[in-house]
């Protein structure tokens, strides 16, 4: 997507370490008294695969050898923060496998927006529907969703803004949890330049009745001020 700057540190290609890469490291770390194992992917269920399409058997494969060289007191930590799943990759049988390995009992999904014109805007590849499903189906197999939304990308509306704030609304009465942002503008990506997220005067005050429900973290407030800073500085630059 053309917000996100980890794929784009590698030119937007796919590069996984192998499994025998990552069973040398674990037993590094086991060696040094380590147990919590993590993984830092922009989609983790794509692991093995070329692209971002997911690749089931090779996620076992990595999974279970952690596992092995782990041994009974390695913590797996999979499909959170820093290796999120993409909302059209949660299905039941994903689900099921990370259940088998994984201590985290909660998935992170990057929904990012409610609107379908801003998903496409940002080449995000998948659909407003499909975030509403990847939730449903994550509760049904016992792991609790939050789910990425970022307000103020570049070209988003009022009714745009609206559609995320309803989505939010509607995956909060499913039982998901919410992480808010406030786009920043990231070196290294294709929306490097442009500016920094902007929220109405309704729509901050919808996010910070969420957030003091206990429905909706992050750190949007701050992201919002840092944005609007960083803007400043680079507009008395030009």
């Amino acid at each position: 997507c053309r917000f996100c700057q980890t794929p784009f540190l590698s030119k937007a290609r796919f590069r996984h370490r192998s499994v025998e890469n990552v069973r040398h490291w674990v037993r590094t770390m086991r060696a040094a008294g380590k147990r919590d194992v993590r993984f830092i992917s922009p989609t983790s269920l794509s692991y093995g695969s070329p692209d971002e399409s997911v690749n089931l058997p090779a996620v076992e494969a990595l999974l279970r050898a952690v596992r092995d060289e782990g041994g009974p007191e390695a913590r797996i930590f999979f499909g959170t923060f820093p290796s999120e799943v993409r909302p059209e990759h949660v299905t039941a049988e994903a689900v099921a496998l990370l259940k088998r390995f994984v201590h985290n009992d909660n998935l992170i999904i990057g929904g990012q927006s409610g609107s379908q014109t801003v998903l496409d805007a940002t080449h995000r590849g998948h659909g407003v529907e499909a975030i509403v499903r990847a939730v449903e189906v994550s509760l049904a197999g016992g792991l609790v969703p939050n789910v990425d939304f970022i307000l103020g990308l570049p070209g988003e509306q009022r009714a745009d803004a609206r559609a995320t704030l309803q989505l939010m609304e509607r995956l909060m009465n499913l039982g998901a949890r919410v992480h808010g942002h406030t786009f920043m503008p990231l070196p290294g990506t294709p929306l490097a330049n442009a500016p920094a997220g902007a929220l109405a005067a309704e729509d901050r005050a919808e996010l910070e009745r969420l957030t003091a429900s206990g429905r909706l973290y992050g750190q949007w407030q701050h992201q919002l001020a840092t944005g609007q800073a960083l803007a400043e500085r680079r507009n008395g630059r030009s």
